[in-house]
């Protein structure tokens, strides 16, 4: 059995999702979001590290997955995400595996295109939840389970 962390960065909210691998089988061990949207910016990156430290603690995932950069408009935007994206990278101390949101959507919804409302239903009937989930943490969940499934491809050889 391997327990997976999947990673929804950001610099006001940092999703997050674990699951756990049995066999073909996704078990949903938790969720939820780091909200430190009212911290100084500065201390958004130790809230997110240390939030990050204290559920890994709890649920030892052997595997994280996060998503890759995407390139807003707005250049400062990115450069915010970036620096969320490296406080939960250094944060979790385990092999991490990076997947753009497009390949998260497809391998969730089928398309790459999907909508987050399309994502958040998916997550849910994926993991037979009946709880309705907030997006940062359906997303963070979406990339735990595009983890698990670009980690079965692999090992028949398929090329993710």
């Amino acid at each position: 059995m391997t327990t997976i962390i999947g990673i929804d960065p950001g610099s006001r909210r940092t999703g997050y999702g674990i699951i756990r691998l049995e066999g073909n089988r996704h078990v949903y061990l938790g969720s939820g979001y780091l909200d430190v949207s009212s911290h100084p910016t500065c201390e958004r990156l130790r809230h997110i590290y240390l939030g990050l430290k204290e559920i890994i603690q709890a649920h030892q995932p052997q595997e994280a997955a996060i998503e890759q950069i995407f390139m807003h408009e707005n250049p400062n935007s990115a450069l915010k995400l970036g620096q969320a994206r490296g406080a939960a990278i250094v944060a979790l101390n385990i092999p991490v595996a990076e997947y753009s949101a497009r390949q998260v959507k497809k391998s969730v919804v089928g398309h790459g295109a999907a909508k987050k409302e399309q994502v958040q239903y998916m997550v849910q009937r994926l993991l037979n939840l009946k709880i309705p989930l907030q997006a940062d943490e359906a997303d963070a969940l979406a990339i735990a389970l595009c983890h698990a499934h670009a980690r079965n491809l692999k090992k028949l050889g398929v090329e993710f």
